[in-house]
């Protein structure tokens, strides 16, 4: 087992980092176009977290590319980090933020018009998320399952399926308000 423990922006750079070498910066983007819906990463956590895990041998600089970017990749030691992870039975950490969830919840204390304007824009909110991930990340995801690597798809697709049952659980709640 591996002696570094692992923080969640560690996971995530390690993971792609078993893709290819990568920058900060092209981490950040790699997160910006595949997992910030369901994990998400800052630069002020990613940097910070690759000089922790250069330290600790899981990752080395690969090349200084322009504009003095180091390129990391992962040694030996980092992919044996990242596979204990993925083989690993600790609790899995789930956290859903949702703000419009968190309005949903407390909405006896507003009035009915208000609760219903909310539930159309958690609605609204949903429909241009799975726009968007149709048009701008699944193909991205698709060029990965082309070279071989199926798994950024699915999980897209089950997050398109969360999203589309909770759109259409709002919609419904929306006809219920609306007829009141």
């Amino acid at each position: 087992m591996s002696r570094v423990a692992l923080t969640p922006t560690a996971k995530i750079i390690l993971g792609f980092l078993r893709f290819r070498p990568r920058s900060g910066y092209d981490i950040k983007q790699a997160v910006e176009i595949s997992t910030r819906f369901f994990w998400g990463a800052s630069y002020g956590q990613i940097y910070p977290e690759l000089q922790r895990l250069e330290r600790a041998g899981l990752v080395e600089v690969e090349q200084v590319a322009e504009r003095r970017r180091k390129v990391y990749r992962l040694t030996a030691a980092g992919e044996q980090a990242l596979v204990e992870w993925l083989g690993g039975d600790e609790g899995d950490l789930f956290q859903y933020r949702d703000e419009g969830m968190l309005r949903l919840f407390f909405s006896d204390f507003v009035d009915a018009a208000t609760a219903l304007e909310n539930v159309r824009r958690m609605r609204a909110w949903r429909d241009e998320v799975l726009a968007f991930l149709r048009a701008e990340i699944e193909p991205h995801a698709q060029e990965d399952t082309d070279a071989g690597l199926p798994f950024p798809l699915r999980a897209l697709h089950l997050g398109l399926a969360m999203l589309e049952a909770q759109r259409d659980w709002l919609a419904d709640l929306e006809r219920e308000l609306t007829a009141r």
